[in-house]
């Protein structure tokens, strides 16, 4: 665990990161992209982490992947690519720069050096863990391979190196429908979320999907009930859901997609009001684009995604601390199943 006094004071001695109005007004066009959601007191106090990092990330060649559910500082501020899993992995592999950090969660660090075994791959904090990736180990893939012998295994990419290893192919929600159709056998292993694979079901009906008991400690916490009950009072809300979220709560929304897919919809319909359900900062980071849509309603956090703040990306850069590594037989095996679901998803748009 990182000790913040002890960070603090070393930071303090390199950078001068005291609040700044001249700062926060030097970069009034990062602040643009954010000022509907963060206020001019907080991007004072945020200006200063931005302007070093963004100094000290090209003195040390890296470039800084962040995922959707990101705040909205990281998001607009410092990152250089944003998306959902499947967009970061693929940008993964065209990465050129030295470095790579990895504003997200740990096996989206792990997916970044699997494909970028030469790379130094840093993550701000390394207890960004994810309630998925915790909920199955490579012995679960082998259990389920014993039950349903000759299945082929599509593994969520929200899983460690060991379990992708142990699979035949990665998903994402952007692709796995796709993905799971594509698979030669009738019957299909999907792990470790058993919401997604219960949606991914209705979608694929001619395939016969088992899966594992895991679930999404942000997404599993909505109810139907939830929707129904804001939409008595809120009629005219558009409501969007992820497909991490239980199937009652999918058929009871107006959309259900990826954090990519929930993007392109809200910007595709423009509907006046929106509620997104799924991590809260989907609709800060969309909101300044979107002026038009007013974004309502409940939201859950996810408590390993708000670990990566500014001051520590800023620690992770300045002392290179912080590298994920992965073992090369283990990350060899990965690569196979994750090079096999950007192949194939690159095969499917085509």
């Amino acid at each position: 665990m990182l000790d913040q006094t002890a960070l603090r004071t070393e930071l303090a001695h390199h950078y001068d990161l005291a609040p700044s109005a001249e700062l926060a007004a030097a970069h009034a066009g990062i602040y643009s992209k954010m000022e509907r959601v963060i206020s001019p007191p907080d991007w004072a106090i945020f200006a200063p982490y931005v302007v070093a990092i963004n100094t000290l990330k090209k003195q040390r060649n890296a470039v800084i992947l962040a995922h959707n559910y990101m705040t909205p500082e990281i998001y607009h501020g410092i990152a250089d690519v944003v998306g959902d899993s499947l967009q970061l992995a693929i940008e993964a592999t065209k990465v050129e720069a030295d470095v790579i950090v990895q504003c997200g969660v740990h096996f989206m660090a792990e997916t970044s050096k699997i494909l970028n075994p030469s790379k130094t791959v840093l993550i701000p904090d390394m207890e960004a863990g994810c309630s998925l990736a915790e909920s199955i180990t490579a012995d679960g893939i082998a259990q389920m391979r014993t039950q349903y012998p000759g299945a082929p295994v599509v593994t969520y990419v929200n899983t460690t190196a060991e379990v992708k290893a142990a699979s035949d192919i990665c998903c994402t929600s952007s692709n796995a429908a796709q993905i799971v159709a594509a698979q030669q056998s009738d019957t299909v292993i999907m792990t470790p979320d058993k919401y997604l694979a219960q949606n991914v079901a209705k979608q694929v009906p001619h395939k016969r999907i088992v899966w594992w008991d895991g679930a999404c400690i942000v997404h599993e916490r909505f109810t139907a009930q939830d929707l129904n009950d804001f939409r008595t009072y809120n009629p005219d809300t558009r409501i969007i859901a992820h497909p991490e979220c239980p199937p009652e709560v999918v058929e009871a929304a107006d959309f259900s997609g990826s954090t990519s897919g929930i993007i392109a919809y809200v910007e595709r319909e423009r509907p006046a009001k929106a509620m997104l359900v799924t991590e809260c900062s989907m609709a800060s980071n969309i909101s300044d684009s979107l002026p038009d849509v007013d974004f309502v309603g409940p939201c859950n956090m996810c408590p390993y995604m708000k670990k990566i703040t500014l001051e520590k990306v800023l620690w992770t850069l300045h002392t290179m601390q912080g590298a994920v590594e992965v073992d090369a037989a283990v990350a060899d095996k990965a690569r196979i199943a994750v090079e096999r679901m950007i192949d194939l998803s690159r095969q499917l748009a085509g």
